[in-house]
This record gives C-alpha cells, structure tokens and sequence, in this order.
C-alpha cells in the first residue's frame, strides 16, 4: 500500500539554452513510500512554463487521491487520470501523472532493470545528435553539426521555421555539407508552420535528402498532417506534444504520420508510453522516444520496432548534473547502452 509522496522541485541551468526563452529545464522530483518502506523515484519535467502547476497538482490533489492505493502501476495510472479530467486529459494533467507513474514502474521493478523488467529487444540503439539550435548563428550551427560527425553519430536533426524560408534552405544545405551525405539528416520546425507554408519549405528542403520532417504542423491539427503528408514525399514525424493514447489513436488512423515520437513524461509515463507503442506497432509505425535519453534510452532498447535514441546536445539529467553516478544509460561514440541498475537507475542528487 502506499503510504507517502514526496515531491522536491530542480530548475538546472542549461548548458547550451535552447533560446532567449528558455535558459533552464524544471525537474520535480517524486518519491513514493510504500507500508513495507520500500521507496521508488519517478519525476516530472517541463522545459520551461507550467513546473509550478505540476507540483501543486502532485502535492494536493494526486497525493490526497494515491495514498492508500496498491501500487500497481496501470491501475493507479487509469484511476488517477480520471480523477484530474476535470483538469483537462492531457497536458499539465499527464506531465504530473508521470512522475507517480515512473516511480512506481521503479519500484515494480524489484531488484531488476527498466530493460529486463519490460523486455529486452536489443543491446544498444543508434544516438542521433540533436539540437535545440534555431537561435544559432550559421557558423554555430556548423560547428555543432561537425562535433556530431566527429562523434560519429548516424543520424542528426536540427530546427527550422526561421521568418524567412530561405535561411533555412542556408542552414540545411551547410549541415548536409557538414555532416555529408552518408548521415542521416532530418529537421524540426516545433509547429511553427501552416499547411500551405509547411508545404512549400519542405519543395524547398527536399533535395537535401531529409530523413523527416518533424512537427511541421500544429500538433493537434489532424487533418492538415493528413494533407500534407498525401502532398509531399518526405516522412512526416510528430508526437512530442501529443498528450494521450486517443490523440495518437487519431493520427495512426488518419494516416497523418509516418513516424510517433512520444514523449515518456508529456504522455504520463511509461504505462501509458507502452501502451502508445503497441498501437503504433498494430500500424507497423516506428516509435522514437523524445528527449529524456537517461529514461528514454532504456525504453528504446525495449522497442519492437528498429528506432534511435535523441540526445541533445549537453541537456541529459547526467549533463546537467542533476544524477550522481553511476549514470543510468552512457553514450559511447554514436551507441547507448545501459548500465547494471535496479529500477529506473535515477539517483537524483
């Protein structure tokens, strides 16, 4: 039985900002307490607005809810979520949710690993790099796409949707150059685009031989990713900002995407993560976890499907010294592996 929840808030500061916008990532930390005093760590994340929110809905109506409750993660995960409907599904709601949600799957766990406990599908998984860098100077971003060639990374992917689309063709074309044409090279544009936009920056950008383009379009907007994925010839990617099962449900069924990237905290966790997986799998979908890659590296070697793990450049929980070793997950040349660890391997400082 649960017995107890305890929430700790963490604002690091980030070592390449993602913007003038957004100099730190928000951390709330959660541990839960169970009768036999047994404790698991879970968290919750934000990167920049709404941390505040999420530990209030932790520390009062979350907290008064789960104490009491077998911690069995599915349960508890179906129970609360509707518990804080009211709230809104998705959004503020799941990002709290998944902080109670991953501490219990740490728990669930026992003495094995995240990767044991849901099954292991693969020993490593390609990193790509991957950069928060639309505000980069040109030579900037070259130099960044450079440090991921010497690394050896496969695969890498910057942002798009500067004002003027020619920019971008600019910091494309001079990325290809960079990392040449044996790496896969994909672009993110963070909903930045509308249809008719969207569909000529990617005219634009095709020739530059792109893996896929990554949130070209409002998140929630449907219809227009069916559009434009019957329009265009590059893969469309999406899913960071999807927040429940039924939103990806509509996409698979619509025919609106080539590729889901779920976020593991934005979605609620790894309950209803798996859960993502399995559907996309019914449409022969791949799943690339987003951001996250101390948690979402482990999930990937779990994956049924081939994919990659994202890391951001200097932005893991291990990079922001938020962790103390050892680190759950290392990332050697362009491969992640995962260390020998109970649980989620989070050992927040």
């Amino acid at each position: 039985m649960i017995t107890e929840l305890r929430v700790s808030a963490r604002t690091p500061e980030l070592l390449r900002p993602w913007g003038p916008d957004v100099p730190y990532n928000h951390v709330v930390v959660v541990r839960i307490t169970l009768d036999d005093g047994r404790t698991g760590t879970g968290f919750s994340w934000t990167p920049q607005i709404g941390a505040s929110a999420v530990r209030a809905l932790l520390e009062h109506d979350i907290r008064e809810a789960l104490i009491g409750m077998d911690p069995h993660p599915e349960v508890v995960w179906d129970t609360l979520w509707r518990h804080l409907r009211e709230a809104g599904p998705g959004g503020l709601t799941t990002i709290a949710l998944a902080g109670v949600d991953l501490a219990l799957w740490d728990l669930r766990c026992g003495a094995r690993g995240l990767v044991e406990t849901l099954g292991r599908r693969r020993d490593t998984v390609p990193v790509y790099g991957s950069g928060v860098n639309l505000h980069y100077t040109l030579d900037e971003l070259v130099a960044q796409a450079l440090r991921w060639k010497a690394a050896g990374h496969p695969a890498v992917k910057i942002k798009v949707g500067r004002p003027d689309p020619r920019e971008d063709v600019e910091r494309v074309a001079a990325v290809r150059e960079a990392v040449g044409p044996g790496t896969l090279l994909m672009v993110d544009a963070n909903q930045r685009w509308d249809l008719h936009r969207a569909r000529r920056a990617i005219e634009a950008l095709t020739p530059f031989g792109l893996h896929w383009v990554e949130e070209p379009l409002p998140a929630d907007d449907v219809p227009a990713h069916v559009g434009l994925r019957r329009q265009v010839d590059v893969p469309i990617a999406v899913g960071e900002n999807v927040y429940t099962v039924y939103g990806f449900r509509d996409l698979l069924t619509s025919g609106a995407c080539d590729v889901v990237q779920p976020n593991v905290v934005r979605v609620g966790g790894i309950t209803p993560f798996l859960r993502i997986v399995e559907l996309a799998r019914a449409f022969d979908v791949p799943v690339h976890p987003h951001l996250l890659p101390d948690l979402s590296a482990q999930l990937a070697l779990a994956l049924p499907l081939p994919c990659m793990a994202e890391e951001v450049e200097d932005a893991s929980f291990a990079a922001l010294g938020l962790l103390a070793e050892p680190y759950p997950v290392s990332f050697a040349g362009a491969k992640v592996t995962v260390g020998d660890h109970r649980g989620l391997g989070l050992l927040f400082r």
